[in-house]
């Protein structure tokens, strides 16, 4: 409506909706820079070699905390934890020694080669952090509680990450806790009331939890066919 010409683009995106969005987004909203931004970053979806070697090539050139934590992190989204944690492990030296990014990718490397007694002081660390409480790497900790033998402060985690419409990942893992612990229905109420609540979430809330959501369903389903 700003440039005068709406008429044209409300035909081509009524005749043929998704590509002309599209066509509309690349030619009247996407500058040059943000094209070219766009265009790397589905290279690096379906070529995500491609992506990793420029890295590596900009980490030969400088070695930088910034350019090795980058290289790192696209490392560890690609499955090549063995590299990314020596690259977080490098990065943890002088004033970066406590930086909250890398202790949370480390505490997710060293959770998928279940090095889970290395997670712990990691987590200590930033554990007073306001966005320690909500991160992914809280469930970590609470699961790498539980690995070393520390069953009772494990609960204690799970317990703080246990609220009303929210945290529906680390619920799900606590009511696998408790059922690993023989307290079945405590385990079974922690799924219903993940069922119930899911009911009642928005959409936009619900995409991002559906997963434990299903999750515990599955598993609310075990256990009631074990029961009968």
């Amino acid at each position: 409506m700003r440039k005068g010409n709406q008429n044209k683009w409300i035909w081509i995106i009524v005749c043929v909706p998704v590509v002309g969005a599209l066509i509309y987004i690349f030619t009247e909203m996407v500058s040059g820079r943000q094209l070219n931004n766009v265009t790397t970053g589905v290279s690096s979806i379906f070529n995500p070699g491609g992506s990793i070697r420029k890295l590596e090539e900009q980490l030969r050139f400088s070695d930088t905390f910034h350019n090795r934590v980058a290289l790192a992190d696209a490392y560890l989204a690609a499955g090549q934890t063995k590299e990314a944690i020596s690259l977080y492990e490098q990065s943890l030296t002088g004033v970066f020694t406590e930086n909250e990014h890398v202790l949370k990718q480390l505490i997710l490397a060293y959770a998928n080669v279940g090095r889970f007694a290395e997670m712990l002081p990691l987590a200590r660390k930033m554990y007073s952090s306001p966005q320690f409480a909500r991160s992914k790497a809280h469930l970590l900790y609470a699961i790498a509680l539980e690995e070393t033998g520390n069953k009772e402060q494990a609960e204690k985690e799970f317990k703080t990450m246990n609220g009303r419409f929210a945290y529906f990942e680390a619920r799900y893992h606590y009511a696998l806790f408790l059922l690993r612990g023989g307290r079945e229905e405590e385990a079974r109420q922690v799924l219903d009331t993940m069922i119930y609540e899911g009911r009642h979430l928005s959409s936009r809330e619900r995409r991002g939890n559906q997963l434990w959501i299903n999750k515990a369903k599955e598993e609310a389903r075990k256990m009631n066919v074990v029961s009968k």
